[in-house]
């Protein structure tokens, strides 16, 4: 449904998105994440054809992107999206409607189907006297109004109450359900989990890895081990070269440990202590986690003297570009 090939875009010296490859298959929400600057919004505009690539090609719904026919195949959501107040939500709608040329009564019906999902019930309410929420709503419906194949959310639910924002999402993850290609950026990594099928992490411009949320999980993450038991770190000098933080939680002793023979190593020092283990839990890293340890890390530069010195992100090998559904492509 899209594929983004060899895309780089620059303004002058500067490069906003270096040699991104990546495609999103039809029916799947796909994510796109990475800190502020780090080209999210302008690989967003690339697939929506509001700018051009400097190099490469962008594909969506089987037109290029930058084809005016696309974007009757299209529904895009920028992170701004100011509203016309003086106008209610169904007369806006239906102005949106006909700009695309579609019947009134299909329209209409929509409209409705898709204020009654999102749960609006002020759709005769100027719009600047409503709430952000429900503005927010109107603009997701207005993505709607034609029928879209693909729809571009950028931070759909940004600035938006814990229900309304629960809201948004449930109605992204249905939007998959109905067929619809979503990509989705959010900061809240927690909502780009839960709604998104695969994810590219983005870092200066470049994609740093991308697949499965899962796969993502297991190749840059790790799981580690809490054991908690009943004696205090001065007690089990034999901890002492394991490297292994121990802090008190109520009456008992934490200690964090990488794997299970550490946590062997845990049990056997808390014994000979004359303590006991009582408990041991795994905790698995998270979107957030891994993305923080990804971003972290040293990139190339994104100016026009740096990008021949960095190399090639896909450099590692044919099937980083190949493979479109590669887990990982730059370390």
């Amino acid at each position: 449904m899209i594929e983004v090939s060899g895309v780089r875009k620059t303004y002058g010296d500067f490069a906003a998105v270096v040699d991104s490859d990546f495609a999103v298959d039809d029916g799947e929400v796909f994510g796109i994440v990475g800190p502020n600057g780090a080209g999210k919004t302008t690989t967003l505009k690339l697939l929506a054809g509001l700018v051009e690539p400097t190099a490469g090609s962008v594909t969506v719904a089987g037109f290029d992107a930058s084809d005016p026919e696309m974007r009757r195949h299209l529904g895009f959501l920028p992170e701004e999206s100011p509203l016309y107040e003086e106008m209610t939500a169904l007369s806006y709608l239906r102005f949106f409607a006909d700009l695309y040329d579609v019947d009134r009564e299909v329209a209409d019906e929509r409209i409705g189907a898709a204020l009654d999902r999102l749960g609006l019930d002020h759709r005769e309410r100027r719009l600047g006297d409503v709430s952000k929420g429900m503005q927010r709503k109107v603009a997701i419906a207005r993505s709607l109004v034609n029928d879209p194949d693909v729809l571009v959310y950028d931070e759909p639910a940004s600035g938006l109450d814990p229900v309304t924002t629960n809201s948004v999402l449930a109605f992204t993850r249905e939007l998959r359900e109905t067929g619809k290609t979503v990509v989705f950026s959010a900061h809240n990594l927690y909502h780009v989990e839960s709604v998104c099928d695969r994810v590219a992490v983005m870092n200066e411009g470049r994609i740093v890895a991308r697949g499965g949320v899962d796969e993502i999980r297991e190749r840059h993450g790790e799981t580690t081990y809490r054991v908690f038991s009943d004696v205090a770190p001065a007690e089990t000098p034999a901890l002492a070269g394991l490297d292994a933080p121990t802090e008190a939680v109520g009456d008992r002793h934490r200690t964090a440990v990488p794997d299970m023979d550490a946590v062997e190593t845990v049990r056997e020092a808390v014994a000979a202590a004359g303590g006991e283990v009582v408990d041991i839990r795994s905790r698995e890293p998270n979107l957030e986690d891994v993305f923080l340890d990804i971003v972290g890390r040293p990139m190339p530069g994104r100016y026009a003297g740096d990008l021949d010195a960095g190399g090639d992100p896909d450099s590692g090998g044919d099937d980083a570009t190949d493979d479109r559904r590669s887990t990982e492509v730059a370390e």
